[in-house]
């Protein structure tokens, strides 16, 4: 989709999802199956098939020697009655028992991403049962997550119509469960969308006006804070970051209610919309991709809105924090003096902190409603990628909380793993001329530091959750299950998961 001077506000970069009876539905023009199985001994999966379909795409699957591992796919040709001329078999693994849900939306994710840009409906039935219950519903989350494509800025494109939406059908999908899955695709490819955007076109500005107006249309009340108003409110932190840059911070509120006896849940995001590193000016060796420095914002806007979408019994707040990270004569400078929101002063040691500086006055206001849980999340520390690669997002905060986010970001695919708050390091965030440095001297423990950091801002007795998915947030490699290149969305769905959690158990 074509975005040169606009941005996009339709879904037409994501397919369209439906439900089928099965493989055989009119129209269909590729079929999408699972396998599993040994090289030699590979089985399909497609419940609605006949043994003789069945025989027949094995027969094609081993011939071409496709892999049953989950998230590999082969395109098969097939000539059987009842089964469309292409056939992608999507990898399950090599024992039916073994599957397990995130296995089946990685299957599903990647069909859809080989499927995606063919001509002609395609028809997915790939899910076997998982813990005695059938896996359609999570056919249909890895189809409608992996059939997302980012978006591209083309000289032809501008007002060009858009591509027409492709159709993916899921054998077996009960109506409510295509309605869901299009709700956390279209939220999760709102956040991967903002994210993706080129920052000369996302700004604070920009990206406050379009997550105000999306949040709008889907009935959130919104609350704007401009460069002034920030300023004289003493919002420190965001003010002082995103003053080297010509275009001035904001600070959003967007607000789901669903009732005044309902859970409170706040939610904070980092909107750094570029980050140079300011002043301590970060190596220009990769830096084009620190367009991707407001994926926390954009994650929590795309989880409000899919709660008030699937009608979440919970209230949520997102406080998005929005700067752009930029050098200058009006920059703020290492060795500076900032007074956060709230009152605590913090010596500024590294300009390229800047992440937490505004994620601090944001928790600090978002506490301000007393919720009964909070959870924010960044694309907060390179640590994070050092500590646990660049898939698995780092929780941290109160133990319990952090624990429940941890085991829930697993259950949908996530896979936040929980990381303790060392109180050794803390000591290396203690200043002479402040109350606080914002980054420690030391090298260790980088993710834990920041953590440390921002826990000094929440109120004593707060569950609380800090999530860091500098690396899982944003793919700079080929796309891989339900995840493209560029933005993923994460962490959307665990927070969508714990939101959804504490409606059900407080």
């Amino acid at each position: 989709m074509p975005i040169a001077n606009e941005f996009p506000t339709s879904n037409s970069d994501l397919p369209v999802l439906s439900p089928a009876e099965g493989v055989g539905a009119a129209g269909a023009a590729i079929a999408a199956v699972g396998i599993i199985g040994t090289k030699d001994s590979l089985e399909v999966v497609a419940p609605s098939l006949d043994a003789t379909a069945k025989d027949a795409i094995a027969s094609a699957a081993r011939a071409l020697e496709a892999s049953s591992s989950v998230g590999k796919v082969t395109t098969l040709p097939v000539s059987a009655e009842g089964v469309p001329p292409v056939v992608i078999a999507a990898g399950l693994g090599e024992t039916l028992s073994a599957v397990t849900r995130e296995d089946v939306r990685q299957a599903a994710g990647s069909a859809a991403r080989t499927a995606r840009g063919r001509d002609g409906a395609v028809v997915f039935d790939l899910a076997p049962e998982v813990d005695g219950a059938s896996a359609t519903g999570e056919v249909a989350i890895g189809a409608g997550l992996g059939g997302y494509v980012p978006l591209k800025v083309t000289a032809e494109g501008e007002g060009d119509e858009p591509a027409q939406a492709p159709e993916f059908r899921i054998v077996g999908a009960r109506a409510e469960e295509i309605e869901r899955a299009t709700i956390i695709a279209e939220s999760v490819g709102a956040a991967r969308t903002f994210v993706n955007t080129p920052p000369n076109l996302l700004y604070p500005e920009s990206f406050a006006d379009r997550a105000v107006a999306l949040a709008e249309t889907h009935g959130l009340t919104a609350e704007v804070l401009d460069a002034d108003a920030l300023r004289d409110g003493g919002f420190g932190g965001i003010s002082g970051v995103g003053q080297g840059s010509s275009r001035g911070p904001r600070l959003v509120r967007l607000s789901y209610s669903a009732g005044a006896d309902a859970p409170k849940v706040a939610l904070v995001g980092k909107g750094i919309t570029f980050d140079t590193g300011g002043i301590s000016l970060k190596p220009a060796a990769g830096m084009e991709a620190m367009t991707m420095d407001m994926g926390g914002a954009a994650a929590v806007i795309g989880t409000v809105i899919a709660a008030a979408r699937l009608g979440v019994s919970a209230n949520v707040t997102a406080t998005v924090p929005m700067a752009e990270n930029m050098p200058g004569g009006a920059s703020y400078r290492p060795g500076d003096v900032l007074t956060m929101y709230g009152g605590k002063t913090v010596e500024i040691t590294n300009t390229d902190a800047e992440g937490r500086l505004i994620l601090a006055d944001a928790i600090v206001r978002a506490a301000e409603d007393e919720p009964d849980y909070l959870i924010d999340t960044a694309t907060l520390t390179g640590a994070q990628m050092v500590a646990l690669g660049l898939r698995t997002p780092g929780v941290m905060g109160t133990d319990e909380f952090r624990d429940r986010v941890s085991a829930l970001s697993a259950e949908v695919g996530e896979n936040g793993w929980p990381i303790p708050l060392a109180e050794d390091l803390r000591e290396g965030l203690d200043s002479k001329v402040a109350d606080m440095v914002n980054s420690a001297s030391a090298r260790w423990g980088g993710m834990i530091v920041a953590g440390l950091f921002l826990r000094e801002f929440v109120p004593a007795g707060l569950p609380w959750a800090h999530i860091d998915v500098a690396g899982p947030a944003f793919n700079t490699g080929s796309g891989w299950g339900y995840n493209p290149a560029g933005a993923t969305g994460v962490p959307v769905r665990t927070m969508l998961a714990v939101i959804e959690d504490i409606a059900a158990n407080g």
